[in-house]
Order: C-alpha cells, then structure tokens, then sequence
C-alpha cells in the first residue's frame, strides 16, 4: 500500500512486445509498395517513454509527392471511378477486418510510438478506427440514397494529413469514406508518429488494393505543403494546428481545390449543481487527463456552479491524486507519455506561464519516470477569462476552472473564445440541457458524459476549430461533387 493517502500500488501489468512486427526502415508505399525515397532520407520515429529509438522513416520530398499524386491519379482513372460500387465496399470491408485481426499488434505499436496509455489504443483507437471502415462500406453501393435525386461524382485525388494524437484512427478517418465516394488517397502521417499508418499500408497491401488507390508517404511540413499545392489534388482533408490551417486555406485560395479543416479547441465543460457530482467529476478526468489532454476536443476548460464548486474541486483533486502517470505499455496506466519533447516543452511553458498569471496550481503527488516524455496532471484554480491558459490551447493534461452563477453568464464565457469544437453539459434537467446546446458554439456538445465518438455522427468545429465535418452522412459530402 502506498504512504499517499492509502492507494493501493499495482504491480506492473505490461502488455507483452514480442507479438509486434516493425522494421527498422520503411520506405514510402506509393503505387501498392514500398518505394525508397528520392531524397534518400530518412529521420528517426521516437519511443516518447523510452526515448529510444524504433525506427528510421522516409522523408518525401516534392519528387516523391509527385511520384505519389502520380500514382493515384492514374488509380483513379484506371481502376478506381470505374470499378462497380459495391467492389469498393468489399476492398474497405476487407480492410476493417484486418484491422480487427492484427489490433492487438496496431494497438502496442500505437502506444510505442504515441505514447498513449495501452489502454485508450487497445480499448478506444483500434476499434473505433475499423468500425469507420465497417461504416464507410457499407455507404459505398449506397451514394444514390444518401443523395435523393441527386448525381454525386467522386472527386479525383484526395491529399490527406494527420496529426500525432490518434494516427490509426485519423488515417481511418480520412481514408474511409474518400474510398467510399470512389476518390484515391495520398496520405500523410504527423512526423512524429508515423508507424501504425505505415502498417495500416501493409494492410492495405495484404488486401490487394488496387495500386495506386491508396498511398502513404511521410515527411514534415515540406512534404505536406508540396501535396496541397500539388495541381492534380482536387480535395484536402487537413486535421492540425489553427495557424497551418490558415496557411492552407491561403495557399489553395482561388483554386478549385475542396477543403476540410479540423484545427484546434478549447472546450468548455459545465457542471450545473443540479448533475450528478460523481458521475461529472469522472467525465471531467475523461474529458482532459485520460487522453491526456491530446485531443483537440479535450475538456480543458472546467465551469462549476458556485454552490458546488467546493465539492466539484475536492472530489476532483481526490481523483486525480489516484491517477497513474508512467509506461504506456502497462496497463494500470492512466496517463502516458507527452508525444515529443517539444510538445512537453510547450506544455510546461503554459504551465509556468499560469503561475506566473496568478493562478492557484495543483498537482498531485505522483513521481514521473525518470527517462521520457511525462507530465503531472494539472489543475490551475482561480482562472479567469483573461489569462492566457484559458484562451490559448496546450494540448497537455492541464485543467483551467472557472466558477458561474446563471446559466447567461456560463454560456457568455464558453463562447468566448476563438475556438468551437466541442463542450459538455452536466445536469440532470433536459431542458438545460437542450437550451445550452442550442446557444453554444461548438461542433459537438455531449451531456452528461464526454468524448464519446461513433462512425454514424458527423465531428467538426465553428470558428477557429475549422470547418466541415467527418463521420456518418455528412463524412460523405466534402469527399463528392454534388
């Protein structure tokens, strides 16, 4: 038993690594294989825990996006717009069912190279990631349906980039209903966590895709910039930054080229005195600490009615001292790694940035491993709408909390802010609930629980969180011409 307030300690319960398969080089899959780099690059992929090194990885350069777009154009003139409808629903079918068979080895491999607990990749990642393909099959003969009266017309060649907090799933995300609508794909993976869409082009491999439909290149931000400005992209589906969001929207301004941005957030998470304490205070630590605060629909910023606010914060410390901070690969593990060194940086200089506003901190008493990329769960009490951590995104497990009175005065505060993904309402009258989401500006509201995703319903944000959206119907639409 532990000296801190009587938790129990857990022996360690790590996943086993030796099912996994990975290379200590992989090239570029452009054309159904893997094709060495132009450039002749490579860069090192991380562990974040560790600090270790697991793999070297192709760096593309524009010859490389050339050779890339190349090939699925052709794919897509050759094999892809002309195949039957329902021939593309069971290449996708096949796909989400090798995702299923291999999850295991996907899953380790997520948390190896992310850094997120084995837990959320096993449990959260993999399958949400094969239930999109299930998903997007089964729409694939359907288009005529979805659109009444209507000719939808797949686009062409799609240019699709992906950030470092759910590789797998943001690959399926993406992939999915491009190859429904009958597009071709060249995707790229956030630098910093490329290796389980380099598997899931393995996979892609082992289901004899046609080659060409699907390619997947990586590389920095040069690589990404060379596949927006590329002419022979019709569409781009970029999930990311705010500020390479704009850049995109810039660079492609003029041109006939389709876009879908997912960028940043900053949500806002309410809890009347009226909800359920208990429930709220576990889909507060949900929301913000079992991601780590690595999504960009993260609730970040906690509002508690005065009257429970005491109750709200002391329950919340006393959570959070419970929670464990360390491998990845174990699964008592509660929060992982922070995904690179620079992003801990940055999430350490929001931190101290708080303190310096004036912000009460509190962190639990947990010890961080020694080697790799941790950060404390943090609380940052006292805030304010004018403090920069409340306003600016830190993509860490750092909560700012903010107290109301009305239910005018709450709604007024979580919509000032540039972003709008997401929020969470916690109370136990439906009319509350229905008269906030009608008046807050965000994506996605979720009431009475937190960060709950299916394939069936659309994902997208106002504002600075970008536009369009991804998931059920409305994931069909950016990817067609109507």
């Amino acid at each position: 038993m532990s000296s801190n307030n009587f938790i129990w300690d857990y022996a360690p319960a790590p996943e086993a690594k030796d099912h996994i398969k990975l290379k200590k080089q992989y090239d570029l899959f452009i054309d159904g294989k893997f094709t060495a780099p132009k450039s002749k690059k490579y860069f090192k992929t991380i562990n974040p825990a560790s600090e270790s090194v697991i793999a070297e990885v192709a760096e593309a350069n524009n010859a490389d996006v050339n050779t890339a777009v190349a090939a699925a154009k052709k794919a897509y003139d050759k094999y892809w717009k002309k195949i039957n409808a329902s021939e593309r629903a069971k290449y996708i079918f096949r796909i989400a069912r090798v995702i299923q068979e291999r999850s295991r080895e996907l899953a380790v491999i997520e948390s190896l190279n992310g850094g997120k607990p084995i837990r959320e990749s096993r449990d959260f990642d993999i399958p949400t990631a094969a239930n999109h393909f299930f998903y997007y099959a089964g729409w694939a003969d359907k288009l005529k349906y979805a659109f009444p009266n209507k000719q939808p017309q797949a686009l062409g060649v799609a240019a699709q980039i992906i950030p470092w907090n759910f590789p797998l799933l943001m690959a399926a995300w993406k992939i999915a209903p491009a190859l429904a609508t009958g597009n071709t794909v060249v995707l790229k993976p956030a630098e910093s966590t490329p290796l389980t869409a380099l598997k899931l082009a393995e996979i892609i491999q082992d289901c004899d895709l046609p080659p060409g439909v699907v390619n997947i290149i990586t590389g920095f931000g040069t690589t990404g910039a060379a596949m927006v400005q590329h002419n022979d992209v019709k569409k781009i589906a970029f999930t990311g930054s705010t500020d390479v969001g704009k850049i995109i929207q810039k660079s492609i301004a003029g041109t006939n080229k389709k876009l879908t941005l997912e960028l940043g957030g900053k949500a806002a998470n309410i809890v009347f005195a009226d909800a359920a304490i208990d429930q709220a205070v576990e889909g507060i630590v949900n929301g913000i600490f079992f991601n780590q605060g690595h999504v960009c629909c993260a609730g970040s910023r906690l509002f508690v009615q005065e009257s429970v606010a005491n109750e709200v914060i002391t329950k919340l410390k006393a959570r959070i001292e419970t929670l464990i901070v360390g491998d990845p690969l174990d699964k008592n593990t509660d929060i992982g790694a922070i995904n690179s060194k620079e992003q801990l940086e940055k999430i350490n200089y929001y931190i101290q940035l708080g303190t310096s506003e004036g912000a009460e901190i509190y962190q639990p008493s947990c010890k961080l491993p020694n080697k790799g990329y941790f950060c404390k769960p943090t609380l940052f009490l006292h805030t304010s709408q004018s403090h920069r951590i409340v306003q600016e995104e830190i993509f860490g497990p750092v909560l700012t909390i903010q107290t109301f009175r009305t239910i005018e005065e709450v709604i007024e505060k979580a919509n000032n802010i540039p972003y709008g993904l997401s929020a969470g309402v916690w109370t136990d009258k439906g009319s509350k609930i229905f008269n906030l989401t009608s008046k807050l500006r965000a994506g996605v509201i979720w009431a009475n629980t937190y960060n709950k995703f299916d394939p069936t319903s659309p994902f997208g944000g106002y504002k600075e969180s970008g536009f369009g959206r991804e998931g059920g119907l409305h994931g069909l639409l950016p990817y067609l011409n109507i």
